[in-house]
């Protein structure tokens, strides 16, 4: 919800300039399938729900490689940033830190 927020605000900043908003609202829209493709996690491994929001975001970088021949600046940057973050959610889900917890049970009360 984070990773949406941020997008969704930047791609607000930048209503004007096009080729910024666009891509924002992408990966943002994107970044919400991430419950969608958990749900379906019966259908395959329920671990590669972020590997198919990935896998998503990438068809927008290859649609800018066949019809721009570049990947824009969004994507350079935002791709990566999901990438570090969605590794940091699954080594909190897994381990479950004790300062996690704690947080987690302050959020709950």
């Amino acid at each position: 919800m984070l990773f949406f927020g941020t997008c969704f605000g930047l791609a607000v900043l930048w209503r004007r300039k096009p080729e910024f908003h666009r891509r924002l609202i992408f990966v943002g829209t994107c970044v919400l399938l991430d419950a969608a493709f958990g749900r379906i996690g019966s259908l395959f491994d329920r671990n590669l729900f972020y590997a198919c929001v990935d896998g998503v975001i990438l068809l927008g970088v290859v649609r800018d490689l066949v019809v721009n021949r570049s990947i824009h600046k969004v994507y350079l940057v935002a791709l990566p940033v999901l990438m570090v973050s969605q590794y940091f959610i699954v080594q909190i889900w897994r381990g479950a830190p004790s300062w996690w917890l704690g947080i987690a049970h302050r959020i709950m009360a």
